[in-house]
């Protein structure tokens, strides 16, 4: 278990290696994140940190939300979010407390956690992947729908779980291993090379990766 550092995704860009390579990367803006609770096994069952990222005025804040960041000393902010932790790494961090981009390094591997873009209800086409119709030999009115669905006369029913038409997109992603290109703690900027789920301005969660290389 390791903090996942809250950020919002800037979008993406191409930077030059030494060599001359171009690298295509995603740009975030890496915090700074406050501490704003630390839960407990003892009070709480479990061990974790609660994070805000993103200034808020105090005017635009719910009063049980500002009653909240008040106790804590803090400033209110948008968007609050726990991160799982070991106790000793929880010892390390107290409540008020910043953590910037300064936890990762160039060339680390991490993961990072998103809500992926909303693209509506969308057919098996778009969705899965099925193959288009031909537009010959009696094929009519069908091209991209997705053909029976039915599992012959035994067990006589659709299974579940069958690919059709439905709601694509918005929803939680992972993308496991993503390396660091660069890290910029001045403007508190994460370079990952490739994409990341979300939109543009959308918030993400980064952590120390959870599968080694292959």
């Amino acid at each position: 278990m390791a903090i996942q550092l809250l950020c919002r995704k800037l979008g993406t860009t191409q930077i030059f290696a030494e060599n001359g390579d171009c690298i295509p990367v995603t740009v975030l803006v890496a915090g700074p994140n406050t501490v704003v609770q630390t839960k407990t096994v003892d009070k709480d069952g479990y061990t974790a940190l609660q994070l805000s990222f993103g200034e808020r005025k105090p005017s635009r804040t719910a009063r049980p939300l500002a009653g909240h960041f008040r106790k804590a000393n803090v400033a209110p902010s948008y968007h609050l979010r726990e991160s799982r932790i070991t106790p000793e790494e929880a010892q390390a961090h107290a409540v008020g407390q910043q953590i910037t981009v300064d936890i990762f390094e160039k060339g680390q591997r991490v993961d990072v956690i998103g809500t992926s873009k909303g693209r509506g209800t969308a057919g098996v086409v778009k969705r899965h992947g099925f193959a288009v119709k031909r537009k010959t030999h009696g094929t009519h009115e069908a091209f991209r729908h997705g053909g029976a669905i039915g599992a012959g006369s035994y067990p006589g029913r659709v299974f579940k779980g069958m690919s059709m038409a439905g709601r694509l997109g918005n929803r939680r992603v992972t993308s496991l291993n993503l390396e660091v290109v660069e890290v910029d703690p001045e403007r508190s900027l994460l370079f990952i090379r490739g994409a990341v789920p979300g939109h543009r301005n959308g918030v993400v969660c980064v952590r120390p990766t959870v599968r080694s290389r292959a």
